[in-house]
């Protein structure tokens, strides 16, 4: 009779992002309901060995939520864009992105707020995110800085509400704006709501 092999130990560090990686997707699916022996289960573990590693599920959730906000994909993907292409072309490419990944967290944001309160780091940590998020958006629009109103940074900061309130049922109360696609909103922010131009009240209309 063979007997099984033992699979070799994990490092803390790896077997913490092992137990971070499996939490996430059961956290947007189940939210803070999700149980411990689910997430052992997903990550192929015993339950027990989850609090060898955390001291708690609360410790273990507040970590997954943290790597979901984390803005460094977001961050990486806006600077792959580039700037060689237009600005419309350039924003709709953001735009996509930036949903992509709010409408896969969006369900995360109605964890219980006492869970994420108990940590002081996560706060600064979401403040942090978007700062960045923003940054690299502005720098999308830097090149065409001469063109807009506002500047790129002020812009970067438009976009983003824009984005968020196509996504999150939370900014947009009446579901006004569920609809929006990346063209329309990237359309709201460099041409306004006017869908053609307003009469010139000083221009005298022909006889």
């Amino acid at each position: 009779m063979n007997k099984r092999r033992r699979v070799p130990a994990m490092a803390p560090e790896d077997r913490r992002a092992a137990l971070i990686a499996a939490t996430i997707p059961l956290l947007r699916e189940y939210g803070a309901a999700v149980s411990t022996r689910q997430i052992a289960e997903a990550a192929g573990v015993a339950e027990g060995t989850i609090f060898g590693v955390f001291p708690d599920k609360a410790t273990l959730l507040r970590a997954a939520l943290m790597s979901a906000f984390d803005p460094r994909h977001a961050v990486d993907a806006l600077r792959a864009i580039g700037t060689r292409a237009g600005l419309r072309e350039r924003l709709r490419e953001a735009v996509a992105t930036l949903r992509a990944g709010m409408t896969a967290n969006a369900n995360l944001f109605a964890v219980p707020r006492e869970l994420m309160a108990e940590d002081a780091e996560f706060g600064q940590r979401m403040m942090e995110g978007r700062r960045r998020i923003k940054t690299a958006l502005a720098a999308l629009m830097e090149p065409d800085g001469d063109r807009l109103r506002r500047s790129p940074e002020a812009a970067a900061q438009l976009l983003l509400m824009l984005t968020a309130v196509s996504v999150h049922r939370g900014f947009d109360q009446g579901g006004d704006f569920a609809d929006m696609e990346d063209e329309e909103i990237v359309s709201v922010l460099l041409d306004g709501l006017l869908v053609r131009p307003l009469p010139d009240p000083h221009r005298e209309s022909p006889c």
